[in-house]
């Protein structure tokens, strides 16, 4: 096997960690010795041991002396005292020869001194194998360590022209199966998902993941005027699922029917009679709240763009058309000019069974990377 080979085994099952390492990144590892892997591991949740170390215990389970062996780990080995010791004193104590890199860690306690103490001690480093996959695993990690800030996805599914409900208000369901499936997995992944106030409305949603053995994500509801129905779906699961009600409302006794109720209500100063995004999300960011999936509809939208805190664009798109006068995926005022437009770059496009899935970053986005 190649070296990228044996980082594509680190990449795959540090894939495993996704939804149980937040704030922490996803991080896979693999021991080869004689061209044979002998030893994996990956991060499996916050707290837990760091991926190098679930590697040399599955070494120790089998009896395998790895010394002398390479690692293949996804990204820099910490070099501080967090919930775990460091895992360079791992790698030095188990007498790793060479250590291959996917991405360098941002984390200020890391950034580079990882590498450094392997290589001050003798150790091979090879940085950078397969890092743009390696990247791509910890976007919302990087995004978060440097900006404290969370992750925004805007998530969004919509037919060939542009619909995202037909004239009628009706919406379920324009993607496939597997299309929602894969929501699903982006909810595992995000720590939390948001919504306005007018989705709730429309579609009393309960906003879960419903995958086996998943996680539910904390659920955000951005309500300025607390319209929120006490018997809709996510108040009623409040106590089971975190619910936070985001308003500029005064009216402290309708906020306290929803505390009584299992909610958390957060109140931001108005920015134009509305929730401040940018406010909320300091917030969020400062409770250690690394990502969020926004499934607004489209005013939700519009305003976390122009309040410039989306990160990432999923669109979801169905081959069908529902023409007339159906809702689009962003309105608001928009842009006056196409000088003006919210540009994207770094666009993938992914077929999903039936559908497809156009990915981008939006440039220029507060401490986007």
């Amino acid at each position: 096997m190649s070296h990228e080979e044996f980082m594509r085994a680190a990449l795959l099952i540090a894939r495993k960690g996704m939804g149980f390492t937040s704030p922490n990144p996803l991080v896979g590892a693999v021991i080869v010795k004689k061209g044979e892997i002998i030893g994996s591991g990956y991060h499996k949740k916050y707290g837990d041991l760091h991926a190098e170390r679930n590697a040399f215990a599955d070494c120790e389970a089998k009896g395998i002396d790895c010394k002398g062996s390479d690692m293949y780990v996804t990204l820099e080995p910490c070099c501080h005292h967090g919930k775990q010791p460091p895992c360079t004193d791992a790698i030095l104590a188990h007498g790793i020869k060479r250590v291959f890199i996917g991405s360098s860690d941002p984390n200020p306690l890391v950034a580079g001194k990882g590498t450094q103490i392997l290589r001050e001690n003798g150790i091979e480093v090879t940085e950078g194998v397969l890092k743009e996959e390696c990247d791509a695993l910890n976007d919302i990690f990087f995004h978060f360590i440097t900006t404290g800030l969370p992750f925004v996805t805007m998530k969004y599914a919509m037919t060939l022209d542009g619909k995202i409900a037909c004239y009628t208000g009706e919406s379920k369901w324009i993607t496939g199966e597997a299309a929602r499936n894969h929501v699903q997995i982006e909810r595992l992944r995000h720590s939390a998902i948001m919504v306005g106030v007018g989705t709730v409305l429309a579609d009393n949603p309960m906003l879960t993941c419903r995958l086996d053995e998943g996680r539910n994500p904390i659920r955000i509801i951005c309500d300025s005027r607390l319209r929120t129905p006490l018997d809709c779906n996510i108040v009623k699961t409040s106590r089971e699922v975190p619910t936070i009600i985001a308003t500029v409302s005064e009216d402290r006794e309708t906020a306290i029917r929803f505390e009584e109720a299992g909610c958390r209500v957060i109140k931001t100063s108005p920015k134009n009679g509305r929730v401040d995004l940018n406010e909320l999300m300091k917030l969020l960011g400062s409770e250690r709240l690394d990502s969020i999936l926004l499934e607004g509809g489209s005013e939700l939208n519009w305003s976390a763009l122009e309040a410039g805190i989306v990160s990432k664009i999923q669109a979801y798109i169905a081959p069908k058309l529902f023409g007339g006068s159906g809702k689009s995926p962003v309105s608001g005022t928009g842009v006056p000019t196409p000088m003006e437009a919210v540009m994207l770059d770094n666009t993938k496009i992914i077929n999903i069974g039936e559908d497809i899935l156009i990915e981008s970053r939006v440039k220029n986005v507060h401490g986007n990377n």
